[in-house]
């Protein structure tokens, strides 16, 4: 944290971290599926991608989209794909659980956390699920999460600065806000809070290589991303967002 702050991209490509680093970011949070918010990336993808660049890569525990109220065979999952992640050169691991009545998880919470070990781990999103923000928050500390990333319980950072606030100050350095920041909003949510760390995709749309099209299949649900448009993490954004807070932290 040379500049006073920290900035983690979150990627899904190889592409997409190393223009990551090259914009500047920090840290790396390396998923699949960030159309749902993010999942557990591919084994492949986390190999080549700590062959390619040097920053700190944390890795998602995610078998799935949706909710974070897990099976006992998607926790073998989760399990399993932590014990993979270490194996293949993760330097921090990113998970969230909960319970029916959205309280966070303890008992699988201490589990998974025993099993990443020693390394260090970021609670996700799955904290703006929560029932009561105050009462989760008091769980993880007491737990030994390193971080959050959290919205404020909202539906950008920005939203949710108010709670971003509230909590950071209560804890600092524990609550990375994430959730649609852009070089439009940062400074105002920077400048609104007391973090010291961020969190972004800084994604733009780039075209498929493809020079023969089909128009007529797609290969998801109606609401997946488009077969001919890419999207991946922008050097020009990362810096732009680097400098803005570089000037304001």
């Amino acid at each position: 944290m040379e500049d006073g702050f920290l900035m983690e991209v979150c990627v899904d490509s190889v592409e997409s971290a190393v223009n990551a680093e090259r914009g500047g970011a920090g840290r790396i949070e390396l998923c699949a599926g960030l159309v749902e918010g993010g999942t557990t990336p591919s084994m492949g993808l986390l190999q080549v991608v700590k062959q390619c660049v040097r920053v700190p890569v944390f890795v998602m525990i995610r078998p799935r989209g949706g909710d974070f109220l897990y099976s006992d065979r998607e926790v073998e999952v989760m399990k399993a794909d932590i014990r993979l992640a270490k194996l293949h050169g993760a330097d921090g691991l990113v998970f969230g659980a909960l319970t029916e009545d959205g309280r966070i998880d303890t008992e699988l919470c201490t589990a998974l956390l025993a099993a990443c070990r020693p390394l260090p781990v970021t609670f996700h999103r799955a904290f703006d699920m929560v029932h009561d923000p105050q009462v989760a928050l008091e769980t993880l500390i007491s737990l030994g999460f390193e971080r959050v990333l959290t919205s404020g319980c909202d539906s950008s950072a920005l939203e949710g600065l108010s709670l971003i606030k509230k909590l950071a100050e209560q804890v600092s350095g524990f609550f990375p806000p994430g959730g649609g920041i852009t070089e439009r909003n940062l400074q105002r949510i920077l400048e609104g809070s007391t973090v010291s760390e961020f969190h972004c995709s800084a994604r733009s749309a780039r075209d498929s290589g493809m020079k023969f099209r089909n128009p007529n299949v797609a290969m998801g649900a109606s609401f997946s991303a488009p077969e001919y448009s890419i999207k991946v993490a922008d050097v020009a954004k990362v810096r732009t967002l680097n400098a803005i807070a570089k000037n304001i932290l």
